[in-house]
């Protein structure tokens, strides 16, 4: 028995009677790879074939018609052929999350310190920033400042700004990192205020408390 080829439902087949090619899609952003194209032995010469009959007829003409009935037994064997190498150069640069059984892109969708998909298992980082940026905005809206009970239970991390990716290299960042894990850029600038001792956590040329120049 043939040895089975494994698939995903992500997939698209580009693939054409000149040649083969497949792209491979993340389930959960939908960016991906595609395989380069690879040219058809069979099509090439079926074509070429029909050309010659198209031209000259007869025996020609005929010998096209069985052409193509040749090439789709030939043309199947090697796209099949053509489809496990591109699952075997692709598969590698996605994984299957063993809680919801989605193919993630470890590039940006696979949380490696949890070892689930960022769909069960969000970056501490970003959800941060985002809950953040979200509460900030409700701030505004409201005209006021946290609860009480908010204060106590989070003011050293909700007033200290989150980043969810870097500045330099926009890697993501897996949680409240002080530097980039990628390429080593200070995350935290904090400093504190000559005039009033308020932090500052932007490089901001004035202090958005007293106004001191900094």
């Amino acid at each position: 028995m043939s040895n089975k080829i494994e698939f995903v439902r992500n997939y698209n087949d580009l693939s054409t009677d000149k040649g083969f090619q497949f792209e491979f899609c993340c389930d959960r952003c939908g960016t991906g790879y595609r395989t380069r194209f690879k040219a058809s032995v069979t099509g090439t010469i079926s074509s070429a074939i029909d050309a010659a009959g198209s031209l000259f007829g007869g025996i020609l003409g005929r010998a096209s018609n069985l052409s193509d009935r040749v090439h789709s037994a030939a043309w199947e064997k090697a796209h099949d052929g053509a489809f496990e190498e591109a699952v075997n150069e692709l598969k590698p640069d996605f994984i299957q999350c063993p809680r919801c059984s989605s193919w993630v892109c470890r590039k940006s969708c696979w949380n490696t310190k949890r070892g689930l998909c960022k769909e069960c298992a969000p970056d501490l980082g970003v959800e941060m920033s985002a809950a953040q940026a979200s509460r900030s905005v409700e701030e505004v809206w409201a005209h006021a400042k946290m609860s009480e009970e908010d204060k106590k239970l989070s003011e050293s991390n909700w007033r200290e700004t989150v980043r969810a990716s870097c500045p330099e290299c926009e890697a993501p960042l897996a949680n409240n990192a002080k530097f980039c894990p990628e390429c080593g850029a200070k995350l935290k600038t904090a400093s504190n205020c000559p005039g009033c001792g308020s932090k500052i956590t932007t490089k901001a040329k004035f202090c958005p408390e007293c106004g001191e120049r900094l």
